[in-house]
């Protein structure tokens, strides 16, 4: 029987995963342990492909088989053993996202509580006046009016609009009203009625005559009430509405939910590129490729063709009917004229009833090519001229333009605050700045104080982590390895989780020395939350700031797969057969000289003879006639009378036989190919063998004497 596993230790017992050599550890809980050595020494394969395989396959296997059909199977890792092995969590350098859809937003669960935050704080404006929408009642308009115009005690009238259907007439609707005993009408407005429920001076004393009129002309206005002041100077006229509703504007709002701001639900995603922020289409860069050209001579490309040369022309002749310059460059036309030769004419209906007499344009000669696409060449020429552009109706936002009217805070470059998109656009420490100096109404601050403490305490983990320049509307998919561990670290962090295990490989990737302690402060932030971390690592500030450090070797590959220390920094110290250990001691050093170049000789001090390469040395050919080397026969290797490399002396090869048979040794620096004739200048022949000697110069072997 298997002796009991401590609580608070995870056991190994004979570990053969890849190149492990039967290992057999005792891991604490609780702790920072690093994973060092040499590369291919097995440090993956303990970290990732043993710890995190198994602690990943026991939690599956707590689902049900229904769930675990959905999941892709985890085979059990070579290993006799293991025992109290928390659920794991691995933090790689792998970025996995290919889908346009997820953001440094989306990966940090920030564009979540964003969402939540709009959804309850957030602010309308009106996209026909600008002028800030909201709910209206009775007390407050009450209030509103005696506080603005109490002391000049104006007479005010209380209407209510009234809209008179299709199938009603006029005298049909004044009816029913008079039958409720509203025989006053105000004004006309159309099709709707402006109808009288009281006239009274805005004074204190009618303070309750006022409030009972405004919520009698709420209630059968449907919501809507207006306050007319003719004494005042041009005659004042107040709107007010109990929905989301602009009385200037009249038209109506939702009610915000918080999948109106996400791009990933088909309630906020904009409709025309539904939620991606681009669309594919014709390239206008692709069909005016040089703006140096005029229409004339050509710029619009794909009508430069045999095929579509009477497009050229009508363009040409259009062009001139309507005052258009043919002559000027593309990058001189006005906006108007690009417009005009792109879009066509706003006049356009159809080919049948438009065509000839109204001007087409570029657009509309690819929508109709469109109809061909059945044709294999008419594919290649549309695919010739088509790309990924900004999408016309949300120019890249992805939301519908209903999510964009809703603002939050207000900042000096936008006084009526920002929306969604323009705040996911912010640098993280830009949007962290402006989420510090949210002020909220104190009614709305206390029912959003957690989710505003959430969203500071995770923009907080992303610029302590080195994240700060980040966008959160960056694509995932464009992060590097690093970025993506440390955003997985922070969403760990924000997560709360406790008694899990987490596996990072070298999470400082990236990471500039003098940032290193923010990676520290993460991950013991981490093991003191309640969790364990094993890490892949090899800088030395985090070895120290471990709490046991795990060094694996001797050597790579077969050589490697043992431990060669195990215990806390300072022990590796003192131990004399870790090689980790000779470096963090300073006993051993990372050399910044690079080696001495084979065959290359050394500079000799000024002043003294520069030693000549020894026949058959490293990297050099022996001196022997007769040896072929590079094409070439070698002789004697002599002196190179510019003092930079040793030169061969060349031997003629059978390869320079001139007409008659006999050898004639070919003229060096004499070109190979036909119709070059003339000397080009004396070259070195240099053998093929120390091709880095020529690397290193910066030169072809075969050029390297010029």
């Amino acid at each position: 029987m298997s002796p009991p596993v401590p609580p608070d230790a995870i056991l190994i017992e004979g570990a053969r995963q890849n190149n492990l050599k039967n290992l057999s550890l005792r891991l604490p809980l609780n702790r920072l342990i690093v994973v060092t050595g040499v590369s291919g020494s097995g440090k993956s394969s303990l970290a990732f492909d043993t710890l995190y395989a198994e602690g990943q396959r026991r939690y599956l296997e707590t689902f049900s088989p229904y769930a675990r059909q959905f999941l892709d199977r985890q085979d059990r890792p070579q290993v006799d053993r293991i025992e109290g092995i928390p659920p794991a969590i691995a933090i790689d350098q792998v970025n996995p996202v290919r889908t346009s859809r997820s953001t440094v937003g989306t990966m940090t669960e920030l564009t979540d509580h964003l969402k939540l935050l709009y959804a309850r704080a957030a602010r309308l404006y009106c996209r026909g006046c600008s002028e800030p929408v909201q709910r209206d009642s009775p007390e407050g308009i009450c209030q509103q009016l005696l506080e603005s115009w109490a002391d000049e005690a104006p007479r005010a009238v209380i209407t209510f609009p009234v809209t008179v259907p299709e199938n009603f007439t006029e005298a049909e609707v004044l009816g029913l009203l008079a039958q409720q005993g509203y025989d006053r009408i105000h004004g006309r407005d159309g099709p709707t009625l402006h109808v009288i429920q009281d006239r009274l001076r805005l004074v204190r004393d009618n303070r309750g005559r006022l409030a009972e009129a405004l919520e009698a002309s709420m209630r059968v206005g449907h919501g809507r009430v207006d306050v007319h002041l003719p004494e005042v100077e041009g005659g004042t006229w107040l709107a007010f509405s109990r929905d989301l509703h602009c009385p200037r504007c009249d038209i109506h709002y939702r009610d915000p939910t918080p999948n109106l701001f996400s791009f990933n639900s088909p309630l906020g995603a904009c409709e025309t590129c539904r939620g991606f922020g681009r669309v594919i289409g014709i390239d206008p860069g692709l069909v005016v490729p040089d703006e140096g050209k005029s229409l004339r001579e050509g710029a619009v490309k794909p009508w430069q063709t045999e095929s579509y040369a009477e497009c050229q022309q009508d363009l040409l002749e259009y062009a001139r009917r309507r005052g258009i310059r043919v002559d000027t460059a593309w990058r001189d036309l006005t906006p108007e004229e690009r417009r005009w030769v792109l879009e066509g004419e706003p006049d356009w209906v159809d080919w049948d009833r438009s065509w000839p007499g109204v001007w087409y344009g570029v657009r509309r000669f690819f929508e109709w090519l469109e109809g061909k696409s059945y044709k294999m060449h008419i594919r290649v020429l549309l695919s010739k001229y088509r790309s990924y552009t900004e999408c016309p109706a949300c120019h890249g936002a992805r939301l519908k333009p209903e999510a964009l009217l809703w603002r939050l805070g207000s900042t000096h470059e936008a006084r009526q605050g920002l929306d969604i998109h323009a705040l996911c656009q912010l640098p993280i420490h830009r949007c962290r700045e402006f989420m510090y100096a949210l002020r909220l109404p104190q009614q709305l601050a206390r029912a959003t104080d957690l989710l505003l403490r959430e969203i500071r305490t995770r923009l907080d983990y992303l610029v302590e982590v080195g994240l700060g320049y980040l966008t959160l509307d960056r694509q995932s998919r464009t992060l590097s390895g690093g970025e993506v561990s440390r955003i997985n670290l922070t969403t760990a962090l924000g997560s709360s989780l406790t008694s899990t295990l987490f596996v990072l490989d070298e999470p400082s990737i990236g990471l500039h020395p003098r940032d290193m302690d923010r990676i520290v402060t993460m991950l013991r932030r981490l093991k003191e939350a309640g969790n364990s971390l094993v890490v892949v690592e090899h800088d030395p500030q985090v070895m120290r700031a471990a709490d046991l450090i795990l060094d694996m070797g001797p050597g790579p590959g077969d050589r490697g797969g043992e431990v060669v220390f195990f215990g806390t920094p300072q022990e590796i110290l003192e131990a004399g057969d870790s090689l980790t250990g000779l470096y963090l001691a300073g006993e051993r050093r990372v050399s910044h000289e690079p080696p001495p170049r084979p065959g290359l000789p050394t500079p000799a001090p000024q002043g003294r003879a520069r030693p000549q390469p020894q026949r058959g040395g490293r990297g050099l050919p022996p001196a022997s006639p007769g040896v072929r080397h590079g094409g070439v026969r070698l002789g004697q290797i002599q002196p190179d009378p510019g003092g930079a490399l040793p030169r061969p002396a060349q031997t003629p090869g059978p390869a320079h036989r001139g007409a008659g048979g006999t050898r004639q040794p070919r003229r060096l620096g004499a070109p190979r190919g036909r119709g070059h004739g003339g000397p080009i200048g004396h070259r070195q022949i240099l053998p093929r063998q120390p091709g880095h000697l020529c690397r290193c110069l910066g030169r072809h072997p075969q050029t390297a004497g010029r």
